[in-house]
C-alpha cells in the first residue's frame, strides 16, 4: 500500500498500550502520527499541527472524548478535521452521541484490530477537502430535504450530502418542510420520524397523497425503539429506513447513492 507521507494523525489515548499499538501501526504504515494521552493536550496538539484525521478515545482524564468533539465543532479551523471515536462500549446511545457531535465513524476496543482502524481511517483522510463522490459536478443538479429537528445531526448530514456534492436544503419541523414542499420539489426527503407539531409520518403522508410530491424518494430515520414507527412508514411509502445511531455518516452517503442510482436520478 502506498501512503502520503505528509499525512498527519493524531491519537488521543490515555490507555498506555493501546497507545502504543495505534502509534506503531501508523508509523508501520507511512503516517506521521502524533499520541496524546488526554483531552486537554490532545487538543493543544491539534490546534498546533492540524491533523489530516484524529483517532479519539472518549473516556479519558482531564477532558473527555465528548468535551473535545465540542471543543472542536465550535472551532472554524479545526471543524473540518474528520474524528474516529475508539469506544469503550460501542452502546447504540453513546454512539448516537458522538455521531451528533461530529464523529464521522467509530470503532469498538474490543473488537477492532489495528488493520481495521487504517481501513476505516483511510476513508477519511484523502482528499478531505474535495467532494467523495466522482460524480460531484452532476450531483449538484439532485435536490435532498433533510426535515429534522436535531440540529447536531442535521449539520453533520448536510455537511455530509454538501461535501459529497449535492443541493441540500434543510428545514428542522414537518410544518416547515411542508412549507418548502409549495415552491420546491426535491429528488429525495431525509424524514426524522419523531418531530414537534407535525409527526414525520404525517409529512410521509402528505408527500405521497399530492400528485406534485408522490414521486419523492423519501428516507425516514429516528430512534431506537421506534421499530413500529418505521414500519408504518414503509407501509406509507418510504423507500428506505434508518436507525440513527445504527449508521455511520458514511454508510447514509451510501445508502442515499444507491437509492438513487435505483431510481435513475444518477
Amino acid at each position: 500500500m502506498t501512503t502520503d507521507k505528509n499525512k498527519k494523525v493524531l491519537i488521543i489515548e490515555d490507555e498506555k498500550i493501546l497507545g502504543e499499538v495505534l502509534l506503531k501501526k501508523m508509523h508501520s504504515e507511512g503516517y506521521i502520527a502524533y499520541w496524546e494521552k488526554n483531552g486537554e493536550t490532545g487538543l493543544k496538539k491539534m490546534r498546533e499541527i492540524k491533523p489530516d484525521i484524529v483517532l479519539l478515545d472518549i473516556v479519558m482524564p482531564v477532558m473527555d472524548g465528548y468535551e473535545v468533539l465540542e471543543e472542536i465543532r465550535k472551532d472554524k479551523e479545526l471543524s473540518g478535521i474528520p474524528v474516529m471515536i475508539i469506544s469503550n462500549s460501542g452502546q447504540p446511545v453513546e454512539i448516537e452521541r458522538i455521531l451528533k457531535l461530529g464523529a464521522v465513524d467509530y470503532v469498538v476496543k474490543a473488537q477492532f484490530s489495528p488493520e481495521e482502524v487504517i481501513e476505516k481511517m483511510e476513508k477519511y483522510i484523502t482528499k478531505n477537502e474535495e467532494p467523495e463522490h466522482k460524480n460531484a459536478g452532476l450531483l449538484s443538479g439532485i435536490k435532498i430535504l433533510i426535515v429534522e429537528d436535531d440540529s447536531f445531526l442535521s449539520s453533520i448530514i448536510f455537511d455530509r450530502l454538501k461535501k459529497e456534492g449535492y443541493n441540500v436544503s434543510l428545514t428542522e419541523d414537518g410544518e416547515a418542510a411542508l412549507k418548502f414542499l409549495e415552491s420546491d420539489i426535491p429528488d429525495l426527503v431525509l424524514l426524522d420520524v419523531l418531530m414537534p407539531g407535525i409527526s414525520g409520518l404525517e409529512v410521509l403522508k402528505k408527500i405521497k397523497e399530492d400528485p406534485r410530491t408522490k414521486d419523492i424518494s423519501v428516507i425516514i430515520f429516528s430512534n431506537i425503539g421506534q421499530e413500529q414507527e418505521m414500519e408504518e412508514g414503509r407501509k406509507l411509502g418510504a423507500d428506505d429506513y434508518l436507525i440513527k445511531a445504527r449508521i455511520t455518516p458514511k454508510e447514509l452517503i451510501e445508502r442515499i447513492n444507491s437509492l438513487l442510482k435505483t431510481k435513475g436520478k444518477i
